[in-house]
């Protein structure tokens, strides 16, 4: 699994466990419709409102007295405090569960859109013919011909569909760093243009032959072994075959790395610098 699936589904996981803690949260609160517990200060102010209303009852006169006993034998209805009370299911939903659920579906739909957005824009573009999926080169007979020149210097052939350089090897492939990988056919090998130091474009130094990075200095010969500069290991390499058809095929889902080569394959520079011009 390469970087960029790995930091795909670490967005997703990380949106699924941000909706799972804000659910756990919500549903942690009252849910009954109580609008909270009775403060001591209102408990007090009741009890002392009490206090006074007996009071005045004692100083009345007889006959106010026996009015307000009557009125104690006969009480008023309420009807508030006298109906009945709703089970959950005739209460419905209350005005904070909807206030709630309403915060928990708009968060929830603005993460979903994230996470999709995010993955969409990182996923590889994997349709026939992109980058990140196996891509024809060309008849590599062709390919072949266009990189000897008559006084032996080589000139690379751009696949911009593939973003390679491809070359020929000219060295003993068993002492390179990448025999057997996959990264030769035929005597073929593509490069992958970009540094593997910060990720410029690479170009190609005709007068040296090799490729020299403008951005830092990082320089590597006609085979991407490394030479110079700040770069941790030679050019990236693209598992490279030849169908039925005699066509090369670039498989740019498939990238080789190596190490610094300890033992270079191709001579560099042979010429003056293109970076030193």
């Amino acid at each position: 699994m390469s970087g960029t699936q790995i930091f795909a589904l670490a967005i997703a996981a990380i949106a699924v466990l941000a909706a799972i803690a804000i659910f756990a949260i919500a549903f942690r609160s009252d849910d009954s419709g109580r609008t909270g517990s009775i403060k001591r200060r209102d408990v007090r102010a009741d009890r002392q409102r009490e206090k006074h209303r007996a009071a005045a009852t004692a100083e009345r006169p007889e006959p106010q007295q026996a009015a307000v006993a009557v009125a104690e034998q006969e009480p008023v209805p309420d009807p508030l405090r006298e109906r009945p009370a709703l089970s959950p299911a005739e209460m419905g939903v209350t005005r904070r569960s909807f206030f709630t659920r309403g915060l928990l579906a708009t968060f929830g739909i603005f993460l979903l859109q994230f996470a999709l957005g995010g993955l969409a824009f990182i996923w590889p573009k994997l349709r026939a013919g992109a980058f990140g999926s196996p891509i024809d080169a060309g008849d590599i007979d062709e390919i072949k011909s266009q990189l000897l020149n008559p006084d032996g210097t080589v000139t690379p052939f751009f696949v911009p569909a593939a973003q390679s350089y491809v070359l020929p090897f000219r060295g003993d492939e068993a002492e390179s760093d990448f025999a057997g990988s996959g990264a030769i056919v035929d005597g073929i090998m593509a490069l992958w243009q970009k540094c593997v130091h910060l990720g410029c474009r690479v170009p190609v130094c005709d007068s040296s032959q090799g490729f020299e990075c403008p951005c830092h200095g990082s320089k590597y010969n006609f085979h991407g072994e490394y030479q110079a500069g700040p770069a941790p290991r030679n050019l990236d390499r693209f598992v490279v075959s030849v169908n039925g058809s005699n066509r090369l095929i670039i498989d740019t889902g498939a990238v080789i790395q190596t190490a610094r080569s300890k033992t270079k394959t191709a001579q560099y520079p042979q010429g003056p610098s293109c970076l030193s011009a």
